[in-house]
Formats: C-alpha cells, structure tokens, sequence
C-alpha cells in the first residue's frame, strides 16, 4: 500500500511503509494525541505503543514483587483398607501383573515399610533406581567373589576343587 503525505513546504512525498508515515505523524501533528485522548482511541504511533508497553511491564513489576513462590507439598492422602484394595487392584490391572504379585512376600514388605512413612512415601525415578539396582548388584557381585575366592583342596580319591574368579 503507497501512503501520501505532504511536508510544510508544499511538496508530496509518497511513502511505501506505515511505520514512517506513523512516525512523521507522531512528530508533526500534536493534534492527533489529542483527539486521540479524548475519543478514548488507542493510539498505534511507535512512541505511544512503546510507552503502553513500558506501563504494562512497569505495572506487572509491582506485581510481582508481592508475589511469592511456595512449592507444593503433595498431599497424604489418609489410609483405609478400602482405598488400598482399590489402589492395588488398578496397580494390578495398569500394569498387567499376575493377581499373585499381591501375595509375594517382597511386595507385602515394601508395603509394611511404606505404612511406616507419617509423610507420604517418595517413590525414586527411573534414574535413581537403575543406579540402585546396579550398586545393589555389584554389592552382591562382590560378597560373591569374596565367598568362592577360596582354595579347597583334599587329598582325598576325588579331585580337588579350587574356586577363584577374577
């Protein structure tokens, strides 16, 4: 779109682009502010539209100053044997374990050792429980190779047996 203007000397100038003719405007004609003003117009000049945007951020500054941020704590839920047997089931079903799983002894020990908790239970991500899971079994790796590195040898009709790993 091609904009005309014409400057105090008479001459016609023709201006390709809205944001020049906006600011010419802003600088020559004092009389757009303010019938901007009292015709309740938002007013598009850049110097306008920069000093809203100012006022905005200055306002929004104010604000939060007052605000605070909290973590939320999540919330224990109180235990009834009604609500275990519903959350156990859906564990069941959601991930597609056998009904017996219920009846492993491991699952009724972590189960007595998060009846425990008076605060909720912190259940540890993927990456926490692989380290775990591999610290438990280098552990038990360990404990292993430390109970067959020994020598046993028997001067008996058998033949000796020496255990060693490395």
């Amino acid at each position: 779109m091609i904009h005309y203007y014409h400057t105090t000397r008479g001459q016609c100038i023709i201006v390709n682009e809205t944001t020049t003719l906006r600011r010419h405007a802003e600088a020559k004609f004092g009389k757009y502010r303010l019938w901007a003003k009292t015709n309740a117009f938002i007013s598009k000049l850049p110097g306008n539209i920069r000093a809203e945007k100012e006022k905005t951020a200055q306002a929004q500054q104010t604000i939060n100053v007052h605000l605070t941020e909290h973590k939320l704590s999540e919330r224990v839920i109180p235990y009834t044997n009604k609500l275990f047997k519903k959350a156990a089931i859906e564990w069941l079903v959601a991930t597609d374990q056998p009904i017996q799983a219920l009846e492993h002894p491991k699952f009724k020990e972590m189960i007595n050792v998060a009846s425990c908790a008076m605060q909720g239970v912190k259940i540890p991500g993927r990456k926490a429980t692989c380290a775990e899971i591999m610290w438990i079994f280098k552990t038990h790796l360990t404990r292993l190779k430390a109970k067959l590195n020994i020598c046993t040898i028997s001067f008996s009709t058998r033949p000796f047996l020496i255990y060693v790993i490395e």
